[in-house]
């Protein structure tokens, strides 16, 4: 025989239908708003490269349901084949033409200012064969790259393994040859020794004056390491040129074992500001983003941005030469990338990815991710060419 149990005080009958929140409304979710805002998104680009690829690859075998599907895969599908520029963006083989674009990719394929663990010349094709992984689309964000700018890839600079001097001149005219065209420089390293290089190669095509955003776990602000011009010093030598002071070099995630004295001594003396990884967590993402912003550009017309793999934590990405524990998460590099980045910069670097080092090419992956969402938040923010005003005789 069954007999009801008496309800126990304190326990409430469950109410059908599970009401945790009533009163919330989920409009006011990112989720939601980027899902609405999709559809405001064009497609047309991406019609033009299905259009593109069934000329050039030749219409699918008969079977094939999908008749945009190509007999040779010519564009970003599938994901695992083709060949791998960045993003699958367009190769520009005429260097002159890279004008024709928004932003250009360039390989600098150079480790010979590295000082322990080579392999960073190989970062430009690791970056690039992981960044097949990506769409041009973020849903977070609300962009889509292939609509909404004009993207290339424009190989790698011929660097010389064995003469630090003559490879900074080739990638200083690199640079400055895609800069002056009106295309936004995107380097792939290489060691931190090209920062000098790349930043000149800029300097030379305006007679503005540059500010610099640098993510790092290490100064490399010091003249010499083994007495060159090592991945430990590109800031000194670019906040020599006339038009790159050191007051206007803000430097976000310094410290840790792997910072020299001759590197603190040239930083005081220069007064760069230094932001240290105790700082960003004291003060908090926003609050860091807003004092870089306020010191790059106090003076400044426009701003370079170096992005140091290595100022992640070294968990997240061990394929790199001097990996130092206590960086960034990947989450809270991202989000400051955007932040510094949606004021608009003149160019950007990705430096000390080394390969040989990596696991699963997830140091690679960081490297396209940060490229990516600065690209992203340039566009969603109206400041993709922006740079353009401080080129040297730009629009006469």
């Amino acid at each position: 025989m069954f007999v009801k149990k008496p309800r126990q005080p304190g326990f409430a009958r469950p109410a059908t239908g599970h009401r945790h929140h009533p009163s919330f409304d989920r409009s006011g979710l990112q989720g939601w708003k980027m899902a609405h805002h999709e559809k405001d998104i064009p497609d047309v680009a991406w019609q033009a490269e299905q259009e593109r690829c069934l000329r050039l690859g030749l219409p699918g075998a008969e079977s094939i349901e999908d008749k945009s599907i190509p007999t040779f895969a010519r564009g970003e599908l599938p994901h695992f084949a083709g060949i791998n520029t960045f993003m699958k963006a367009p190769y520009v083989e005429d260097v002159r033409d890279v004008g024709k674009y928004d932003a250009a990719i360039i390989g600098a394929p150079f480790d010979g200012g590295t000082t322990y663990r080579p392999g960073a010349r190989f970062g430009p094709q690791g970056i690039r064969r992981i960044s097949a992984l990506y769409t041009p689309y973020n849903y977070e964000i609300g962009v889509d790259l292939r609509e909404q700018m004009k993207l290339c890839d424009a190989g790698d600079i011929f660097t010389i393994p064995a003469n630090i001097e003559k490879t900074f001149d080739q990638i200083s005219n690199a640079v400055g040859h895609v800069f002056a065209s009106g295309a936004l420089p995107i380097i792939l390293g290489g060691d931190h020794s090209i920062g000098f290089a790349t930043v000149r190669g800029i300097a030379r095509q305006t007679d503005k004056r540059i500010g610099i955003i640098h993510f790092d776990r290490h100064a490399d602000i010091q003249e010499k390491d083994l007495d060159e011009r090592m991945h430990t010093t590109p800031w000194f030598h670019a906040t020599n040129l006339p038009n790159v002071p050191a007051t206007n070099l803000v430097q976000i995630g310094i410290g840790g074992w792997q910072v020299p004295r001759e590197a603190v001594k040239e930083a005081r003396n220069r007064e760069t500001t230094i932001i240290t990884m105790h700082d960003v967590e004291r003060l908090g993402l926003d609050k860091v983003a807003e004092i870089a912003l306020e010191y790059a550009w106090k003076d400044a017309d426009a701003v370079y941005l170096s992005f140091d793999i290595d100022s992640v934590d070294a968990g997240f990405v061990p394929g790199t030469g001097w990996p130092e524990p206590g960086g960034f998460l990947p989450r809270e590099i991202l989000y400051l990338l955007g932040a510094v980045a949606k004021e608009g910069i003149c160019g950007m670097e990705v430096v000390e990815v080394s390969p040989p080092y990596d696991i699963s090419d997830i140091t690679s992956l960081m490297a396209t991710r940060a490229i990516v969402d600065v690209l992203g938040t340039l566009v969603a923010h109206g400041k993709m060419g922006a740079h353009r005003h401080i080129i040297r005789g730009w629009g006469e």
